[in-house]
């Protein structure tokens, strides 16, 4: 059972990071690489309590479909979403923001499990477990140049 646990400082407000988070909109174009689209349930805008997304993108050639949805939240400390259908067996992300001296410590904690048993296990350890890492680390670049530029004003209603 990999655990990702990646920090990110960002110079913004907590409650901007947690929306910037949430919101599908951005959440696409921080994606790009992997094509991913929401095509059902919250397909635009801020993501809540109880709502799912699915997802459609390519990973390693291959077009997969995931659904998510948020099991727990929080405005504007934390987040969870949690996998319903998809390649893993399971995940669930926990996303939280700390805001302390104009500085907002975004935590993400991606703890899944692969399917597939001990070939699942083995593909964690050889590439799985770094390209999830790549892919939060990317994502979170997205977020962070969003939030600390004007840019977040083309995604977010204003604050």
């Amino acid at each position: 059972m990999p655990v990702i646990y990646l920090e990110t400082l960002i110079a913004a407000p907590a409650a901007r990071c947690f929306d910037l988070s949430r919101s599908i909109d951005l959440h696409q174009l921080s994606t790009a690489a992997t094509q991913e689209t929401a095509v059902a349930g919250i397909t635009e805008g801020l993501i809540n309590l109880n709502q799912e997304v699915t997802w459609r993108a390519k990973h390693f050639g291959i077009w997969q479909h995931l659904t998510s949805k948020i099991t727990a939240f929080e405005r504007p400390t934390y987040f969870v979403d949690e996998m319903v259908q998809g390649s893993f067996r399971r995940f669930h992300h926990t996303h939280s923001f700390k805001y302390n001296n104009e500085l907002t410590t975004m935590q993400d904690i991606f703890d899944y499990t692969s399917p597939l048993g001990i070939l699942g296990k083995l593909a964690d350890k050889l590439f799985l477990k770094k390209y999830m890492t790549q892919l939060l680390q990317q994502r979170n670049l997205v977020i962070k140049a969003y939030a600390e530029s004007e840019r977040w004003q083309e995604v977010l209603p204003q604050e």
